[in-house]
C-alpha cells in the first residue's frame, strides 16, 4: 500500500472515531448546548429534537456501568458514579471496584480489607469502656438452629440480662449520651418523627462524646483522614450526623426514620420488629418488661466482651426473628464499627477483626433519598451471623 493511501486511511479512521465521540453522550449528560457536537445531551434536546442516539441510555436510564467512565467528573444526572469520591458518597456504579482499579475512596487511596481489619483491631484495643465480666452477666439459655428461628416460641423462661452494673457503665459520658437518645423515637414507621431542639442537641452530644472525646473515635477519624476521605474532623462529624441522623421515609411518605433509629433504637414495620441491633436498648426494654427474650441462634467465638449474639424476641408483642447485636461493647465502639463499614464498604459485607477473630458487618444504603451532593443515608447494618 502506498504511503499516501495509508495516510488517507489513517485520516479516515481518525475522523470516524472523532465523529463517533461527537455523536455520543458518554461523560456529557447534563452539559449545556455545545455547537462543536453534532448532538446534545441535556433535557432541552428532547424539545429541540437534537439528542444523541444514546441520550436515553446514558443520561435518563443510566449509565449503570463504569466502563469508559473511571475518574469522570461528578454529574448529578447520572444514576451512579465512577470517580474517587463515589465510595464516600455511597453512589458508585455496581462495577466500579472491578472496572476502576479495585474501588477508590476519597483522595484516590484504596482501602483494602487488610487495612479495615487492622484499624478494627485498633478500635477493639482502644475500647476501654467495654463491659467487664463483673459488670455484665448474660443468661443466653436455649440455643436453637437457624430453621427454628421463625417459630415464635418462647424457649427461655428467664431474661437474657442477669446482671448489669448500671452505676459503673451508665455514668460514663458515652453511655449516658446513648441512653438520652434512645427514647427520642416513635417506633412505628409511617408516622413523622418530630425532632425538637433538645433532641438535636442530644445528637450533637452523642457525636462529640463518642467520636471527638474518645481515643477510639479519634483513631477512626485519623484512619479516614489519612486515606483522604475527610479533610477535617469538622467534615467527619458533620457527615456522621447527616448519614446517621438525617430523616427519610420508610413508609407512607412520612419522614419517619433514620439510620440511627433503625439500628440502635429499632422500629416496627409491617407488624414486625425492623432493625434493632443494639444491646443497651435491648437491656433497657427488657428491664421495663417491654421485651421478652425467646432464644438465640448464634453465639460468637469471643469469651470476653464484646461478643455477638443472634437473638429471637418479642418487643411489646412484635416479633424479631434474628436481632443480631454486638454485646457488651461501648457505644463508641458500636457506632465506630458501623460507621467504618458504611463509609468504606457501603452496601456490602465488611470484614473486621476483633481479637484475632473475624466479624462481618453487613450494611445497606438507603437509595430513595439523598443528602448533600448525592450522598446516601444508612439504610441498615448488622452483624452478619451465619444464621442471620
Amino acid at each position: 500500500m502506498k504511503l499516501s493511501a495509508v495516510f488517507a486511511l489513517w485520516v479516515t479512521l481518525l475522523c470516524q472515531a472523532h465523529s463517533n465521540s461527537l455523536d455520543s453522550c458518554q461523560s456529557r449528560c447534563g452539559f449545556g448546548t455545545d455547537s462543536d457536537y453534532s448532538c446534545q445531551c441535556n433535557p432541552s434536546c428532547e424539545r429541540f429534537r437534537d439528542c444523541c442516539i444514546d441520550y436515553a441510555e446514558q443520561c435518563k436510564d443510566g449509565p449503570t456501568s463504569c466502563k469508559g467512565r473511571c475518574n469522570e467528573k461528578y454529574n448529578s444526572q447520572n444514576k451512579c458514579h465512577c470517580n474517587s469520591k463515589c465510595t464516600q458518597y455511597s453512589n458508585c456504579c455496581g462495577d466500579y471496584a472491578d472496572v476502576c482499579n479495585g474501588g477508590e475512596t476519597g483522595g484516590g487511596s484504596v482501602i483494602t480489607d487488610a487495612e479495615i481489619k487492622s484499624v478494627s483491631e485498633a478500635l477493639y484495643a482502644l475500647d476501654s469502656n467495654r463491659a467487664k465480666a463483673s459488670e455484665l452477666v448474660l443468661d443466653p439459655q436455649v440455643l436453637i438452629s437457624g430453621s427454628q428461628s421463625g417459630s415464635q416460641k418462647d424457649l427461655s423462661s428467664r431474661p437474657l440480662f442477669r446482671f448489669l452494673d448500671e452505676e459503673a457503665l451508665f455514668s460514663r459520658p458515652t453511655y449516658a449520651a446513648l441512653v438520652a437518645l434512645l427514647d427520642n423515637y416513635n417506633r412505628m414507621t409511617g408516622q413523622t418523627e418530630d425532632v425538637n431542639a433538645q433532641e438535636k442537641a442530644e445528637q450533637d452530644i452523642f457525636l462529640r462524646e463518642t467520636m471527638s472525646n474518645t481515643e477510639l473515635g479519634r483513631e477512626l477519624f485519623g484512619f479516614l483522614y489519612t486515606k483522604g476521605i475527610y479533610a477535617s474532623e469538622q467534615e467527619f462529624i458533620y457527615d456522621l450526623k447527616m448519614m446517621w441522623f438525617g430523616l427519610y421515609s420508610r413508609n407512607n411518605r412520612k419522614m419517619d426514620s433514620s439510620g440511627f433509629e433503625h439500628i440502635f433504637a429499632g422500629e416496627i414495620k409491617g407488624g414486625k420488629v425492623s432493625g434493632f441491633h443494639n444491646w443497651i436498648q435491648f437491656y433497657l426494654l427488657e428491664k421495663r418488661g417491654l421485651l421478652n427474650y425467646y432464644s438465640h441462634s448464634f453465639n460468637g467465638p469471643w469469651t470476653t466482651y464484646p461478643d455477638v449474639l443472634g437473638m429471637q424476641f418479642k418487643w411489646d408483642g412484635y416479633f424479631k426473628q434474628v436481632g443480631s447485636a454486638v454485646i457488651g461493647c461501648s457505644p463508641e465502639f458500636d457506632f465506630a464499627i458501623y460507621s467504618l463499614c458504611y463509609i468504606t464498604r457501603p452496601g456490602k459485607q465488611c470484614r473486621l477483626s476483633l481479637g484475632g477473630k473475624e466479624l462481618i458487618i453487613q450494611t445497606y444504603t438507603w437509595d430513595n433519598s439523598y443528602y448533600g451532593d448525592g450522598k446516601k443515608y444508612i439504610g441498615t447494618g448488622y452483624p452478619a451471623t451465619p444464621r442471620t
